[in-house]
Parts: structure tokens; sequence; C-alpha cells
């Protein structure tokens, strides 16, 4: 792309959910937009269209992340088209897939931890100074080990969170470069594939937290709050977005467990936990 430059950025899981809604949010803002998926080229090449309907330059890459060949031909691909990446935002995740899980137990810990790291590596000879790293999580993975968990996500919130332990680890190397890292954790999402997975395992479970909750975010509102960290360069790298319930409250609600209390107002602001 010969063109004036324009701010990049990628997106790891982009066809669909809130990887989407960031992808048509950044769009708004004058980012070109690279959407990376696993296999759903229907809902990526939408994404594309509605990108372009929106001004921006975008690309859809078929990548499955825990493989590296792909991840290397990825940023081959990558490379053609742009010379430079001002954002990787890291939201693709999994566990819950009972097929690829039953065909490689260890699949929940080389996409949640693994990938996320195969993909920073790939992206930061290409970021120039005052580029950001956005990792997406939940708040059982970002509380791993302090909560009670629901049990068929437990192999998801352990593994997301060693990838989030395993980014921070890298901030001191980020800083050198001039980058910035923000987490940001949400509790549950409207409109996304974990939310429909987590209802057919444990109805009972996600019932008693969307009474708790009251509304529980959109991938709309997850868009939103995480283009607000990307575009706020008064938030110090290392920063934690919480979205939904506060993360004291959810020690204090987590599900399967009775609790009193009024409920908060997930999908608002969105606290700052620096």
């Amino acid at each position: 792309m010969n063109e004036t430059r324009r701010p990049v950025a990628v997106i790891t899981g982009g066809s669909r959910g809130i990887g989407a809604a960031t992808a048509l949010a950044l769009a708004e803002r004058g980012y070109d937009v690279i959407i990376i998926y696993r296999n759903k080229v229907v809902y990526a090449n939408k994404i594309v269209e509605q990108l372009v309907q929106r001004g921006a330059h975008g690309l859809a890459l078929r990548c499955d992340l825990t493989k590296l060949s792909d991840v290397a031909r990825l940023f081959v691909d990558i490379r053609a088209w742009s010379d430079h990446l001002d954002l990787l935002i890291l939201n693709a995740a999994g566990g819950l897939e009972r097929k690829l899980v039953a065909a490689d137990p260890h699949y929940p810990l080389r996409i949640n931890r693994d990938a996320q790291l195969a993909v920073l590596d790939g992206t930061l000879p290409l970021m120039p100074p005052g580029g950001v790293i956005v990792f997406v999580t939940s708040h059982w993975a970002h509380l791993y080990g302090q909560v009670p968990q629901i049990p068929v996500y437990a192999p998801v919130a352990q593994t997301k969170y060693a990838g989030e332990q395993a980014l921070r680890a890298r901030q001191g190397e980020l800083d050198e470069k001039g980058l910035r890292l923000i987490v940001v954790t949400v509790d549950l999402v409207e409109g996304t594939v974990t939310l429909k997975l987590l209802e057919r395992s444990a109805p009972d479970v996600i019932g008693q937290w969307r009474t708790l909750a009251g509304r529980l975010p959109s991938v709309t509102d997850m868009g939103e709050v995480i283009v607000r960290a990307v575009t706020d360069i008064t938030l110090p790298s290392g920063s934690t977005m919480v979205v939904g319930m506060p993360l004291d409250a959810l020690v204090l609600r987590a599900p399967g467990v009775s609790h009193a209390g009024e409920n908060s107002e997930p999908g608002g602001k969105g606290d700052i936990d620096a």
C-alpha cells in the first residue's frame, strides 16, 4: 500500500464478536484494519466490506495461530500489505471447542498463551514507537486463582491467565521500544461465541450471572472501550481497563455462590485500574 500513511491495526479473532466490533470502531477513527480469522471466511469478508464502507482499507487473513508455519506466512502477507503496524489487538482465544481439545489437550495453552507471544513477536519489527498492544481477557481469567471458576471454563481461564502473565513479563521490552501494553478485561459479553457455549454448558450459572449483572455489555460496548483505551495516550503501559462487573464485586459474587447486594451496571464507563 503506497498511500499517505494511515494507522494500521491487526486484530486476531476479528471476523465476529468483539474483534469485528472493534475493527469497525477503529475504521470510524481512521484506521486501516487487518483481521485475522481461523475458519469463518464468509464472516471475515463481510467485515472487510463494512470496513471499506467506512472509508478504511481492510484485509482478512486466514491463520491457525497455533501453527508457527501459519503465523510465519501470516506476517509475510502482512508485510506485503503494509510496512507498519500501529496497533495489535490480541482478541483470539479458545479452549471451549470440544473437538479441538479432544484432538489436542494442550490446545487451550497453545492458543491462549503461545499464540499470543508468537503474534507479538511477528508484530514488533513492524511497530514504531507509540504503538499499542491490547490483550482482551475475561474477569475469570484475569483473577484466576482468586475467584471460583465455572468448571467448563476453568482451562480457558487458567491458560488466558498464563497468556496475560507472559505478556506482562515482556513489558520492560515493550517500554524500551516505546510501546504500550493495555489489558481489557470483561465478565460476559452479549453476542459472543463464548457466552453461547457457556449457556449451553452451564445454563444455571449463566442465568444466575445475568440476574446479578443486570445488563451485560455488548460487543459494540467492548469495541468502543477498546478504542478508548487505545486512543487515551494518558493511559500508562500495563494498565487494566475493566468492563462490566467491577473486579472486587466478582470476588464477592462469583457464579455458583449466593451473594447479596445491589447490581452493578456492566457495559458503562469501563473503570481503569492502572
